[in-house]
């Protein structure tokens, strides 16, 4: 019986030790392995455990979009600076752009009256804005006769002024009619081949007329964009 029991222990010895080996290797590695000892890659994703690396420990650019899951990153983590313009923003810049061009032109233009459409605008001296154009603020220097004094008119880009509108006038503040009246571009048949009466306005308004070729004054109208 004593000789069994000796053959058998050195099985029993051996077994002992592999026990203890064993034993002791798993509590090195419980204590010596750590994650600076794990190669890179080894571990697939599947194998962590959930919320076992925190976001801190994570390279920058590691996860893309379409991994993370619908409404799992909220306005309050995304700095507005990093985010580029929207397509409707830029619009509306360009929109808001345009209207403050046009707004700083059409200021200019209106500052100075120079130009519309390339066109010199606004009344020059010696004349003054009424009924839409520019009226010479005084008569003419010379009395002419009513075609002669339609030539001057036109040599100035202007033309004689209807009846009503003289009379119209020599009612502003400041405008006084030559006396003796003046002549305006409408006309009366008189009996008689190229004979016509000239339609007159009187310095008090009234509406009169003579024959074309009698010498009176005359102011011209000029449009306000010449």
């Amino acid at each position: 019986m004593s000789r069994g029991i000796r053959r058998q222990a050195p099985a029993l010895i051996v077994a002992a030790v592999a026990l203890v080996a064993a034993l002791g290797g798993t509590v090195y590695a419980a204590g010596k392995i750590n994650g600076r000892a794990i190669k890179a890659k080894s571990l697939p994703g599947n194998r962590l455990a959930l919320a076992s690396v925190p976001g801190n420990r994570l390279k920058p650019g590691t996860i893309s979009g379409d991994r993370l899951a619908p409404g799992s990153v909220t306005g309050a983590q995304i700095d507005p600076s990093t985010l580029g313009q929207v397509p409707s923003a830029a619009f509306a810049d360009a929109a808001g752009s345009a209207h403050s061009a046009q707004s700083a032109q059409t200021a200019e233009h209106a500052a100075n009256a120079v130009t519309v459409n390339g066109y010199e605008a606004g009344c020059k001296a010696g004349t003054r804005p009424f009924a839409g154009a520019c009226w010479q603020s005084t008569s003419s220097g010379t009395a002419l006769s009513a075609p002669d004094a339609a030539a001057a008119c036109a040599e100035v880009g202007g033309e004689l002024p209807s009846a009503l509108a003289l009379a119209a006038f020599a009612k502003e503040p400041g405008v006084t009619l030559a006396s003796g009246d003046e002549w305006s571009s409408d006309l009366t048949n008189v009996s008689g081949a190229d004979i016509y009466a000239g339609v007159t306005v009187s310095s008090a308004g009234v509406v009169n007329s003579a024959v074309s070729t009698t010498a009176k004054k005359f102011r011209c109208v000029i449009p306000l964009v010449g």
